[in-house]
């Protein structure tokens, strides 16, 4: 990887439905738009509770169900390194920020956002707000939708 490139690190609770959808979906759009090589892109939790685990099977066919196959992935949490080595590190939730809060303390360089923070602030429906849990909501294409909103506003705002 060369200096130019943004290194950008997805979190979420445990690393198995919004986190790693996200990473798998902006490495996509940033495939489409013929711009892979700009980013390193990862994925990570606040918890400890799904370390090693694959994605989850809903998230997982959501993806699949969008075109985008072959996401393999195990589960790990943020480390205090992960702080240092990326350039962004892009929350799915309020939750996830108290989460990571106990992991990184600070945030001096101001590298921590919401990824729909990242959206177009005119949409009220969709700015500076949180990413419902599918593991929670059980509505994946939902969390699909804000995820594809924060992850399409963000490419853009990075290119």
């Amino acid at each position: 990887m060369n200096n130019d490139t943004k290194k950008i690190l997805f979190i979420c609770h445990g690393n198995i439905c919004r986190s790693v959808t996200a990473e798998f979906l902006f490495r996509h759009l940033a495939e489409q738009a013929g711009v892979a090589h700009r980013f390193e892109i990862d994925s990570a939790a606040t918890s400890r509770e799904e370390i090693g685990n694959p994605i989850y099977p809903m998230a997982l066919a959501t993806l699949e169900a969008h075109g985008i196959h072959g996401a393999r992935h195990s589960a790990r949490q943020v480390t205090r390194a992960d702080y240092d080595h990326y350039d962004l590190l892009v929350l799915m939730d309020e939750e996830n920020r108290h989460g990571l809060r106990r992991i990184l303390p600070d945030d001096p360089q101001g590298k921590v956002s919401l990824l729909l923070d990242h959206t177009d602030p005119s949409d009220a429906a969709h700015h500076a707000r949180d990413v419902a849990d599918p593991w929670y909501t059980r509505n994946f294409e939902q969390a699909w939708d804000d995820i594809s909103r924060g992850c399409q506003a963000l490419l853009q705002a990075l290119l």
